[in-house]
């Protein structure tokens, strides 16, 4: 048996989640915040049968695509009087990080 935990950004999170039910597969899903933009994520794991990863790694990739975002970056330390004009900047969100591990006991109740 496997867990399987995806980090995928919190747009991407409901469609994953219906997907992996439409396919029979349970999975939980916390809260998380971090990375790059400080923006929502969301962390799913999904135990599976060791068969069933490479299906579950397929749903994922197909709900947690990557695209482009413009963002403001953050202003430089100044001295009072100086102007900054922030130019945004086009970087990539979305995706997914997933970590697969072994699972040395699974017990249900």
């Amino acid at each position: 048996m496997k867990l399987v935990i995806a980090i995928v950004q919190s747009d991407d999170s409901g469609g994953l989640l219906d997907a992996l039910r439409d396919e029979n597969f349970s999975a939980t899903m916390v809260s998380s915040t971090g990375g790059f933009l400080r923006e929502g994520n969301a962390t799913i794991y999904a135990g599976v049968q060791d068969d069933q990863v490479e299906k579950v790694l397929e749903l994922i990739k197909e709900n947690c695509t990557t695209r482009t975002q413009l963002v403001n970056p953050l202003p430089p330390v100044m001295e009072p009087g100086e102007l900054y004009l922030a130019q945004p900047v086009e970087v990539q969100v979305g995706g997914a990080t997933v970590f697969v591990l072994e699972v040395a006991r699974f017990e249900k109740f």
